[in-house]
């Protein structure tokens, strides 16, 4: 392990302690007079300890009860393998993560044989190579850690070991302290901000070789605080030293950052919102750090332009998102661009609503407020694949119910669920679909022991914009009416083109356009197209086998109909794009059942079946029927005329059009 403390910069006059250290600004030294931190079980004054002090016997001494993390390599490589294997990978999914990491680990590898060979060759007087290596792609992972405080060792230990395991998988972390909720003066919050960094620090470095390395504050309080109100500028606090963390990065240790800024004009350090600090970080890891930005070198501008922000993990006791309209209470998945305002009316209401003799619930609501505004902001300012997980520590730490804890070290045994961000990371996915019916979310065990739907987890993705036509805020789909205005796809609100483009580029063939737009002239019912028409919906309403063409059908036989479901290869298993479409159809324009058919030998029709509420195999042809609505098997009129829709619906294909399916 490796040995580490923090030294000034710069005296400060107003931050006198004999047992800290201090901030830095730039690269850590090594110190052997520390102490242990005491147990966080203990009051704040009696948990700070010695503080800072980073020494191998303070580290021994802190995790002393547990001297076998350090022995026993081979259960945490067997443990880190077990949940790889409890992640439900797809094939998809398997090789957009491969294309995007194997080559880094392979050079990685590269590399290591490289430096081996150069140390060998200087060991026997040979010269150094002189030809440069191109900078490698280097993905980031910025968590924020609210109430490490609160949290006991063995969540502490936990959370160290899931990020180690990020590590390993191509990710590496900077971790971000926040402890809110700490009471006194700054100085006194200040120590025990530092206190918890080291606690953590030492924590990661029972599971990973390099270690962690906790850097004193390379952030700058601006001295125009608080006039700042764009996620894009940074007027309030910005990043100084980016040597010091990018050496970090590069050596592969895990940078530990406490919330805590030095003032731009005074020598003096105050502690900062933990939000503007990752904010912070992630302007300055994105190139976007406009004001402030320091005269870096060429070496460290390459670095910066090879870094990118992957994923922003929010570790919070409240865990994911609260959601009312759903089966869960929670967003599996937060489409921020559709849902963000939905977000933020629901949680304001709830506070205002909230009973003053709980106050314990606003405040969480608060928490919940604040994260989600971070999420929205950090995505804001990163590329469109990059998201964010907010979940409990306990939740990241994936810790086994206590009964087995009990039992010794938490190493391989049965899980309680699937680890979030491992799983996040190897599928770009939430670890439950949001677009499941309610009885489909596999219960699990809650982070206070208690039963559940679905996971206290939420991935949060900027996502994209729905539009649904026509608008089912202003009026709900209803079947259509002798002499109404309907909509058609040849109104101007469609862009007949980019749809056609869609749907050919989605099933891989070539729309009959002409015999498509004279099928579904009179009977569609609307459409749903999610962002730059990425992926869509087209209903309708279909008259069952046995109505009159010529005459008016009752509309209460009228079928709620799939047409077309489609998204574009590209986003294909990424982006949540199909969950966003479908969620939007069974949520906002047929609530009460739609149905659809599939190829039976159609890949997608394990999707189809996990969303649906039933499935029917039609005998004599290749189509399998789908529907979502509710006990239809009861209703047999019903099922016939579902069955009937699904059997005579004649396909609109430029190729091979008149084949019998």
């Amino acid at each position: 392990m490796s040995v580490r403390t923090t030294a000034f910069k710069k005296a400060s006059s107003s931050f006198h302690t004999p047992n800290i250290p201090g901030y830095h600004r730039g690269i850590s030294t090594k110190i052997t007079d520390g102490s242990s931190l005491k147990s966080p079980h203990q009051s704040g004054a009696s948990r700070i300890g010695g503080g800072l002090a980073n020494s191998v016997a303070s580290r021994k001494s802190r995790f002393a009860s547990l001297p076998e993390a350090q022995r026993q390599r081979k259960n945490i490589d067997r443990d880190f393998l077990v949940s790889i294997l409890e992640t439900s990978v797809t094939k998809r999914d398997a090789r957009a993560y491969i294309n995007k990491f194997a080559p880094l680990l392979e050079r990685k590898r590269i590399g290591f044989k490289q430096q081996t060979s150069k140390s060998v060759a200087q060991k026997d007087g040979q010269d150094e190579p002189t030809e440069s290596t191109p900078q490698q792609p280097l993905y980031v992972a910025i968590v924020k850690f609210r109430a490490p405080q609160d949290a006991d060792d063995s969540t502490i230990l936990g959370v160290a070991k899931s990020l180690s395991a990020l590590k390993t998988l191509g990710l590496i972390s900077i971790v971000v302290v926040d402890c809110d909720g700490v009471d006194g003066s700054d100085s006194e919050r200040r120590r025990v901000i530092d206190a918890q960094a080291n606690r953590i620090a030492e924590a990661i470095d029972c599971f990973d070789e390099e270690g962690a390395v906790v850097l004193g504050t390379p952030l700058t309080i601006g001295d125009s605080v608080g006039k700042g109100t764009s996620p894009y500028v940074s007027e309030d606090l910005f990043v100084t030293d980016s040597s010091s963390l990018l050496q970090s990065l590069q050596d592969e240790k895990i940078p530990v950052i406490p919330s805590v800024g030095e003032t731009e004009q005074s020598i003096a350090y105050k502690c900062v919102d933990a939000n503007d600090a990752v904010l912070a970080l992630t302007r300055q890891l994105s190139g976007l750090q406009f004001l402030g930005q320091p005269m870096e070198d060429k070496h460290i501008v390459q670095q910066l332009k090879a870094t990118e922000v992957y994923r922003l993990i929010i570790l919070d006791p409240v865990g994911g998102v609260p959601a009312n309209n759903r089966a869960t209470g929670r967003y599996m998945f937060l489409n921020l661009e559709q849902e963000y305002e939905e977000v933020t009316r629901s949680l304001t209401e709830s506070t205002l609503n909230s009973d003053s003799k709980n106050p314990g619930t606003a405040q969480e609501n608060q928490h919940h407020l604040r994260n989600s505004q971070m999420a929205r902001k950090a995505l804001s300012l990163l590329p469109s694949t990059s998201s964010a997980i907010i979940t409990t520590p306990k939740d990241a730490a994936n810790e086994r119910p206590q009964e087995e804890a009990d039992s010794g070290w938490p190493y391989v045994s049965t899980r309680r669920k699937l680890n979030p961000l491992i799983h996040n990371l190897l599928t770009d996915k939430p670890a439950q679909s949001s677009s499941l019916p309610s009885g489909r979310f596999t219960p699990v065990v809650s982070s206070n022991g208690a039963a559940q739907l679905g996971s206290s987890t939420t991935l949060a993705k900027r996502g994209m914009h729905v539009t649904i036509l026509p608008d089912p805020r202003v009026s709900m789909w209803q079947p259509p009416r002798p002499g109404e205005p309907r909509l058609r796809l040849t109104d101007a609100s469609v862009n007949l083109p980019r749809l056609v483009h869609l749907i050919n580029d989605s099933f891989g063939r070539k729309l009959d356009v002409e015999h498509y737009l004279k099928r579904v002239e009179e009977n569609l019912a609307g459409i749903i197209i999610a962002g730059e028409y990425e992926g869509g919906a087209i209903l309708t309403w279909e008259k069952p086998w046995d109505a009159d063409p010529a005459e008016d059908v009752d509309p209460s036989r009228l079928v709620p109909y799939l047409d077309k479901f489609a998204v574009l290869r590209k986003s294909q298993g990424a982006g949540g794009v199909a969950d966003i479409v479908f969620n939007a159809m069974v949520r906002d324009c047929f609530p009460y059942g739609v149905c659809w058919r599939s190829r039976k030998d159609n890949p997608v029709n394990k999707w189809y079946h996990e969303r649906s509420a039933g499935s029917h195999k039609i005998p004599d042809m290749n189509w399998a029927m789908f529907w979502t609505t509710p006990d239809l098997a009861l209703d047999e009129q019903k099922f016939q005329d579902y069955k009937s829709v699904c059997r005579s619906v004649e396909p609109s294909w430029a190729d091979k059009k008149h084949i019998v399916d």
